[in-house]
């Protein structure tokens, strides 16, 4: 099982970003993927969850109403897009898939990871 993230870069406050998390080795039909971050010395911290089946979506206060999380089944792969970014949104971005159920919030809930790929958001 691998998640491949990718579409991290430098951009400017309030541009936009699209990262890319491609999972390969099973079939994640029944699996919910999240997105995590993690800025230098900070924990990481739930971004934005969605499930494969229903497709319901969970954001982070901090991201909502500027993030969208999307899937795109018969790729396997799933999205985040990323408008009107600040330089707090600085931080390395993770990948994550884990089982339908319990908390998408919680980081331990998840089973893979991706390797995580930066985003720079300059003022």
């Amino acid at each position: 099982v691998q998640l491949q993230a990718s579409g991290g870069g430098l951009v400017q406050g309030g541009g936009s970003l699209r990262l890319s998390c491609a999972a390969s080795g099973r079939t994640f039909s029944s699996y919910v993927m999240g997105w995590f971050r993690q800025a230098p010395g900070k924990e990481r911290e739930f971004v934005a969850a969605i499930t494969w089946s229903v497709s319901s979506t969970y954001y982070s206060d901090s991201v909502k109403g500027r993030f969208t999380i999307s899937r795109d089944n018969a790729k396997n792969t799933v999205y985040l897009q990323m408008n009107s970014l600040k330089p707090e949104d600085t931080a390395v971005y993770y990948c994550a898939a884990g089982p339908s159920g319990g908390s998408y919030y919680n980081m331990k809930h998840y089973d893979y990871w991706g390797q995580g790929t930066q985003v720079t958001v300059s003022s």
